[in-house]
């Protein structure tokens, strides 16, 4: 029997990871500092939960133990984070390091997180020039996280094993944080009948369903190699095309009012509302024989089921993400403005 670890496999993409590999025969070991955290679908299949810190390079060593298959690490987001794992890289056969689409510059030098959003010229390839690399470890800003992204892919790239860096986009599926879906499925859930959609809804900012991103890792895993590559979902919907495909996994009907750039600022932003589309170049994967589970409107429901299981979770440890975005008396307002 194969044999993974994945470290953070208790989150989002660790867990579907996860039920991907035991699905497929594997022995899957997963690190978390929460076993309750571990799905009871997982445990029941013999996915195995050890108490670990992702910084605690002894206890990843241990579980590497004589040699794994696959290593997966949902949680290296610094060079340092990287240089921890090179000495357990040689009894791996193959390493996959979850990145992020952040990494990704324009002409201009701007990327998801800056004040000024990015303009990319078409579907963004691997080769996409990146953001200079940041060893300093300070990571969770807006201008670090990518940076240190970028450090840590260096490292591993360069350490002559086998490592795929995989650049995900906006992740959706169980455990999400934050789960962006939750924009609409709350307005679902308040009964709300009219959302409001700013630039027309024609947002794209490619989606990422967990389990497509699982796919790709088990395809890494049968061909190792040192290697960049996108993982998004099949399709890039609109923010528009995002609302109806909620709406109708929830059987629910709402107007939707497309506002243009008189309306006031904020109003109707969604979570994937750009200027300019962001689409992630998948055939990189392709070529190596990945196949996604499946396009976006298929793979949601894992997400929008979950958010109905957790919601009043939800509502009561909303994510500072949400800030703002359900502001129903400015949406009222506006709307009786226009009767």
């Amino acid at each position: 029997m194969r044999r993974a670890v994945v470290l953070g496999g208790t989150g989002v993409l660790g867990r579907a990871v996860a039920r991907r590999l035991v699905a497929a025969g594997w022995q899957v070991d997963l690190t978390g500092r929460d076993p309750a955290r571990l799905p009871a679908d997982l445990a029941s299949a013999g996915a195995r939960h050890h108490v670990a810190d992702r910084s605690d390079a002894a206890a990843t060593a241990g579980l590497v133990g004589d040699g794994v298959d696959l290593l997966v690490d949902c949680l290296c987001f610094t060079a340092a984070d990287a240089r921890g794992l090179l000495p357990t890289l040689a009894d791996v056969g193959s390493t996959v390091m979850i990145s992020s689409k952040a990494v990704y510059v324009d002409a201009d030098g701007n990327h998801v997180n800056s004040p000024v959003k990015p303009r990319f010229t078409g579907p963004v390839r691997e080769d996409q020039p990146t953001v200079p690399p940041d060893e300093s470890g300070a990571y969770d800003s807006a201008a670090g996280y990518g940076a240190n992204k970028v450090a840590a892919e260096g490292v591993l790239l360069d350490s002559g094993h086998p490592v795929t860096v995989v650049r995900a986009s906006k992740v959706h599926g169980e455990g999400a944080v934050p789960a962006r879906e939750w924009y609409f499925v709350r307005r679902v859930l308040d009964g709300r009948r009219v959302v409001l959609l700013a630039d027309g809804g024609r947002g794209v900012d490619h989606p990422t369903a967990a389990i497509n991103l699982a796919a790709l890792v088990e395809t890494v895993a049968d061909r190792p190699g040192t290697r960049v590559l996108n993982s998004a979902d099949p399709d890039a919907p609109s923010a528009r095309a995002i609302a109806r495909a909620v709406a109708d996994h929830l059987g629910h009907s709402w107007d939707e009012v497309p506002l243009d750039g008189s309306a006031p600022t904020g109003l109707g932003r969604t979570p994937w509302s750009t200027a300019s589309p962001i689409v992630l170049d998948t055939s990189a994967a392709e070529a190596l024989g990945y196949r996604p589970a499946g396009g976006y409107a298929e793979t949601v429901g894992e997400a929008i089921d979950w958010l109905l299981r957790t919601a009043q979770e939800q509502r009561t440890l909303q994510h500072e993400y949400f800030d703002g975005s359900f502001d129903y008396p400015a949406e009222d307002a506006f709307l009786a403005a226009l009767r």
